[in-house]
């Protein structure tokens, strides 16, 4: 007896797996009749070569290409005014130490706008925003050890504004808003040669060949009293724009520049200022403290230096050595230089720099203009009573 809906037929590959009951469906005045594992195994096929044909030929416009450098800087143009004068705005940064926890699971850096102005002859004059309370606050809840955003430098890298807690060793970038500053943690720095838990102890920053290079105390780290514990505040961290980091030993780099002064161990000297000139190819060094003897914690506090010393990569035993100021004279050994930028328009000859005072408990801040001889500018002017570490052109 015949089906109603006609004989079965076997398929191309034959047996019971690609049989089964048929379906008719009408299509205008034609009926087509298909199997219906046929068409599952169709419907199925078809959509694995347009799922193999969308990956292999669309999925390249997902992928992320790589982005050109943005080498604006400064951020926001400089303005002429009357009388040939050139205004910059600046901004600079603290670093509060155990000061910067507020409240229970928060802490805090101050930020303060500025405006440097240059005068014809090379004379410049310098004022900071007056501002409710101590300026604007970046906050952040991340922390090692109880201790957080103790910021110690600002740096223009890649058309954004960053910075770098040296407690946590976490790099951030600032976004400068109307209502603020939100800091967004970026790269997380470890110490060393990376293979540590710990964060690395940021001191300085600057860009060289479109990377950001992020340094430490360039000193062997020590206990209170001067017993060598490690190296690792010797390494530099080479961030490219990506965020990828390579750690670089920079043991015989900064020997070799502490040695040109006239320093062998156990003597030492301190970094938190050093920059790229990129014009001069040299790096140029502002040391913040440095003595022939041991280091010791108390001590230490009126080691300040007037150092200037420039180096040209790969030649360590020409290191140039002056003064700031022509004199080996210190005038106040418990000020050490915290930090320093070329200033924009000068073809990086002029710098305005950050010193800082911690004695006995006491803080302050300075900010000063020297050339790239060491000649003084702008004598040391006072900030304030907080240890300012950072300042840069926005």
């Amino acid at each position: 007896m015949k089906k109603r809906g006609g004989s079965v037929k076997r398929g191309i590959l034959g047996g019971p797996l690609f049989m089964g009951p048929q379906t008719r469906i009408r299509m205008g005045n034609s009926t087509l009749s298909c199997s219906l594992p046929r068409l599952a195994v169709f419907v199925l096929t078809s959509i694995l070569l347009l799922y193999l044909l969308n990956t292999t030929l669309f999925s390249r416009k997902s992928d992320p290409r790589p982005q050109s450098y943005n080498s604006t800087y400064p951020l926001s143009q400089p303005q002429s005014l009357e009388g040939g004068i050139t205004s910059y705005a600046i901004g600079i940064l603290t670093d509060l130490d155990t000061d910067s926890k507020n409240g229970s699971n928060s802490w805090r850096s101050f930020f303060k706008r500025g405006t440097l102005l240059q005068e014809p002859g090379g004379h410049y004059k310098i004022s900071f925003e007056e501002t409710k309370g101590d300026g604007l606050e970046i906050r952040s809840k991340l922390s090692y050890g109880g201790r957080g955003m103790e910021l110690s430098e600002l740096v223009v890298f890649n058309g954004s504004l960053y910075s770098c807690d040296d407690r946590t060793g976490v790099v951030y970038r600032l976004l400068l808003e109307t209502k603020g500053i939100v800091s967004v943690p970026w790269v997380i720095l470890s110490d060393g040669n990376g293979l540590e838990s710990k964060g690395f102890k940021c001191e300085w920053m600057t860009v060289k060949d479109e990377h950001l290079y992020v340094g430490g105390l360039g000193k062997e780290w020590t206990t209170p009293d001067g017993v060598v514990l490690n190296h690792n505040p010797m390494f530099v961290k080479r961030i490219s724009p990506s965020g990828a980091v390579e750690h670089l030993d920079w043991f015989d780099v900064y020997i070799g520049v502490r040695r040109a002064a006239g320093i062998e161990a156990p003597g030492y000297m301190i970094h938190e200022a050093i920059e790229w000139n990129p014009l001069a190819q040299k790096w140029f060094f502002l040391p913040r403290r440095a003595s022939v003897d041991k280091y010791d914690d108390v001590t230490d506090e009126e080691k300040g230096t007037n150092f200037l010393l420039r180096l040209r990569p790969g030649h360590l035993e020409d290191v140039e050595v002056l003064r700031v100021g022509g004199s080996e004279t210190i005038q106040n050994p418990s000020h050490g230089f915290s930090s320093f930028k070329f200033i924009p328009g000068t073809n990086h000859q002029h710098i305005v720099a950050l010193k800082s005072q911690e004695l006995k408990g006491s803080i302050a801040s300075f900010i000063m203009v020297l050339d790239s001889e060491g000649n003084i500018l702008l004598p040391e002017t006072k900030i304030g009573d907080f240890k300012y570490e950072g300042v840069e052109f926005i």
